[in-house]
């Protein structure tokens, strides 16, 4: 056996390595687990720690694209996205290995993987947003939040009304209600672990004025339509998506748009009122404003037209001085 090689089964790393999570999110959890018993652990779980390879990874991940890729969607292969999910995990597992002393090296490391397609972001104008605000309805006024103050729906259903101050027009966003898979909505704290506080413009604070209305101060902002603790996104929906329909009817170009979505909307409607990236950054509650600029920056006027008028007039003066020998004064008459 190489030295520094394990002859323990993964499966029993891996269920360590899921008890050292025991701390992560409910629904990053829960995506892990999901991730082992589907994907990673169906071809992994009797394998010796000293019998994992590279070449054995690489071959693996190149599969799972194809049909089989997964125990739960046999009949079809995974997207770029999840198979690079399920690497991750494993390398993490292995990862854990080395860290405890069962392997010297990660030989998940460097393995090739998918390339992931770009999300085609959808946004509306003022108009279209406050038309489909209209036709919401009921939600009216939750639209007009995603869509102008770019919380995350899970921001959205967990704000109390305490959250929410009226005569400043802003909202404290500090904790999420996401729903995780066999447990439902559970709250927590926001994506980041990181409360902010966001603006809300004149057009969308009567709005949630009237929807506030007489509610107490730890009372939910939407409060949920059926027996569940929270608002759920298939309740946003049954309404969202018909009255998008009826946009589009109404305007075929009308873009056909989901609640998140709102959230690149007003990530678009913030730049084009001159919002800066670290701005933007606060207003969506993005752990770096590297993450914004990923995500955004194409949307943000790079001024290179400015920069190239400034430049030139900046060696006009040079060449005029060369020419004429007439050296700077610093601003002297």
């Amino acid at each position: 056996m190489e030295p520094g090689k394990s002859k323990e089964r993964f499966e029993t790393v891996a269920e360590r390595w899921m008890l050292s999570k025991a701390g992560l999110k409910p629904k990053t959890f829960a995506g892990y687990r999901s991730l082992l018993d589907t994907v990673v652990l169906p071809r992994w779980e009797d394998e010796r720690l000293v019998d994992i390879d590279f070449a054995s990874i690489q071959t693996w991940v190149s599969s799972l694209s194809g049909v089989g890729g997964s125990s739960r969607f046999v009949d079809r292969g995974l997207s770029p996205s999840r198979v690079i999910q399920a690497h991750q995990t494993l390398s993490a597992v292995l990862k854990y290995a080395v860290k405890s002393g069962l392997l010297m090296r990660n030989p998940a490391d460097d393995v090739e993987l998918p390339r992931r397609g770009e999300a085609e972001h959808v946004y509306l104008n003022h108009l279209q947003l406050l038309q489909l605000a209209e036709e919401c309805r009921q939600f009216k006024s939750l639209v007009l939040v995603l869509g102008y103050c770019g919380l995350r729906f899970g921001e959205a259903i967990a704000l109390r009304v305490g959250d929410v101050d009226l005569d400043k027009g802003r909202i404290r966003v500090r904790r999420s209600a996401t729903h995780v898979s066999g447990q439902g909505y559970v709250e927590g704290t926001t994506k980041n672990h990181s409360s902010r506080t966001v603006p809300v413009p004149t057009v969308a604070l009567e709005p949630l004025r009237e929807q506030i209305g007489k509610r107490s101060v730890g009372g939910l902002v939407w409060p949920p339509t059926g027996s569940t603790k929270w608002l759920t996104i298939g309740a946003l929906r049954w309404v969202f998506d018909p009255a998008v329909k009826r946009c589009v009817e109404a305007s075929p170009a009308f873009p056909t748009i989901t609640p998140h979505q709102l959230r690149h909307t007003c990530a678009s409607l913030a730049i084009s009122a001159g919002a800066n990236v670290k701005v933007l950054q606060t207003l969506l509650g993005h752990k770096t404003a590297t993450m914004t600029l990923d995500r955004y920056g194409h949307l943000m006027p790079d001024d290179l037209d400015e920069i190239s008028k400034a430049m030139d007039a900046a060696a006009e003066t040079a060449a005029y001085r060369l020419r004429t020998g007439i050296e700077s004064n610093d601003g002297e008459e």
